[in-house]
């Protein structure tokens, strides 16, 4: 029996739990247990919040799907604020380790959770890739994961489902695949659908996916950061960066759920 929460980062929801007494990580058969909608407790992944030497703690961050990756952005919002409401850490600026980088994170009012993010890198631009009888056209930009970046004239028409599968498994993106954001300017903010890898359909909101989209959008549009993202949630996140991309950060409300117990 083990204790867990379940907080939503703007739409994008986790269960989290304190491994900081070194057990063994559930098994990938376990955590697509533990994250089924309608047998389990229903995540969009797991995240598991351990010792780190010389750092505030480490972020171990699994996909629904049971594997590891390498970085969720709203989680790490997420594990962050679960860090500090637990005692775990009474920081309103801490400094954690994910799978491939250390990041900073800063605790507002309200819930709002600011991360910083790596560096992105492996920019490609002008890509097109084929979904059923359709074509488009995208960018791609790792933020910490692998992101591919599509302008589409009316979001709501997209089927997110459909094309995201298709493309995410583009031979243009093998072997490991990418998530694929579908963006659209509207109003002053930049509307975005993604479909995640790992959770293998559309989820409410991605971090990662939120900046990828935002440095795409500045360049395509015009815009200047701060960039507004409006998620499928509904709510609002928030990516300012630099010119160089050295300093890129995701802010957003972070949302405790409930508290319970794994059998």
């Amino acid at each position: 029996m083990r204790l867990f929460q379940k907080y939503s980062g703007s739409g994008n929801d986790f269960i989290l739990m304190d491994f900081r007494d070194g057990a063994k990580a559930p098994s990938p058969k376990s955590i697509r247990a533990m994250c089924a909608r309608r047998t389990g407790i229903g995540a969009d992944g797991l995240i598991l919040l351990k010792k780190e030497m010389n750092l505030d703690f480490k972020m171990v961050y699994f996909n629904s799907d049971g594997y590891e990756a390498d970085m969720c952005g709203n989680g790490g919002r997420c594990i962050a604020l679960f860090a500090y409401k637990n005692g775990i850490c009474r920081k309103k600026h801490m400094v954690f380790r994910s799978r491939r980088a250390v990041h900073n994170v800063f605790i507002k009012d309200s819930g709002i959770v600011k991360l910083q993010l790596m560096e992105p890198h492996s920019f490609r631009s002008e890509i097109i890739v084929k979904s059923g009888k359709e074509k488009f056209k995208g960018e791609f930009i790792n933020t910490g994961v692998p992101h591919f970046v599509i302008p589409v004239q009316e979001i709501e028409n997209v089927d997110v489902e459909f094309h995201g599968k298709n493309i995410r498994n583009s031979s243009e993106f093998s072997p490991s695949g990418a998530n694929v954001n579908f963006i659209m300017k509207k109003n002053g903010k930049v509307y975005i659908r993604t479909y995640e890898r790992g959770v293998e359909g559309e989820t409410l909101a991605c971090g990662t996916g939120s900046v990828a989209s935002a440095i795409t959008a500045a360049r395509i549009y015009g815009i200047k950061a701060p960039v507004k993202m409006l998620t499928r949630s509904g709510e609002l996140l928030t990516v300012d960066f630099d010119k160089e991309l050295k300093e890129v950060y995701l802010e957003g409300k972070v949302t405790p759920v409930y508290k319970g117990e794994m059998f």
